[in-house]
């Protein structure tokens, strides 16, 4: 199957789903296949009732809300991945911007663990994030990254959570646990990792995904086009 027909069905299929789940479909939904995973971007995407549970300033339950559906719906997405893009995912991670109502859903594929090419900062960029995965978990056991796109850089992460959130996960804390994950390593991140400076890059988005189960996190920046 050529590339641009992968991408156009997967696009198709992504939208239907979404106004399946959702009742509204986002703005724009951008893919990008590489050889070690697949990356979904929509734009401007918040139903109705997540609309006024914002508007209520409840975003805790948005996010529960969110979260559930989502994880009942990646499954069919990784299936449809599979038997008409024949796309083997391993894995998938998913995260959400409050503040542009946009996110991204990425699956890798199990080339993800083959080495990666480098590129200019690399090594720089694996070492501020490190540090900071030092500071709210612990140093990776294991760190990649690549680009998917001149837009889209994945940082990957294994062998990072410690004791203490693996007994929260088996309390039945997950969903706070990656709640609280995600805004403090987010900002962490945007404040201590000088990738516009290194990659002289603009940013517009910073999503990040964890696996509790697998002990593995990713990544992903947005920047200007």
């Amino acid at each position: 199957m050529q590339y641009n027909e992968s991408v156009s069905q997967a696009t198709s299929f992504v939208n239907k789903m979404l106004r399946k789940r959702f009742g509204k479909g986002p703005e724009s939904v951008h893919i990008v296949l590489s050889d070690r995973c697949i990356l979904i971007h929509l734009r401007n995407f918040l139903s109705p009732v997540e609309e006024f549970l914002l508007s209520q300033e409840e975003e805790q339950a948005f996010r529960y809300t969110r979260e559930l559906i989502m994880k009942s719906m990646l499954p069919e997405l990784r299936v449809f991945l599979n038997e008409h893009l024949n796309l083997e995912v391993t894995d998938m991670y998913y995260d959400w911007g409050r503040h542009n109502s946009s996110g991204v859903i990425a699956g890798l594929f199990g080339s993800s663990w083959m080495e990666t090419e480098d590129y200019e900062g690399k090594n720089e960029i694996h070492r501020q994030v490190m540090k900071v995965t030092a500071e709210v978990q612990k140093t990776p056991a294991f760190i990649d990254s690549w680009w998917v796109h001149p837009r889209l850089l994945i940082i990957f992460r294994k062998g990072i959570t410690i004791l203490l959130e693996k007994e929260l996960i088996d309390l039945g804390y997950e969903n706070i646990l990656k709640s609280t994950k995600r805004k403090l390593e987010k900002r962490l991140l945007e404040q201590h990792v000088d990738l516009e400076e290194i990659l002289q890059k603009k940013l517009v988005d910073l999503y990040a995904d964890w696996n509790f189960e697998r002990d593995q996190s990713m990544v992903v920046y947005v920047f200007e086009e």
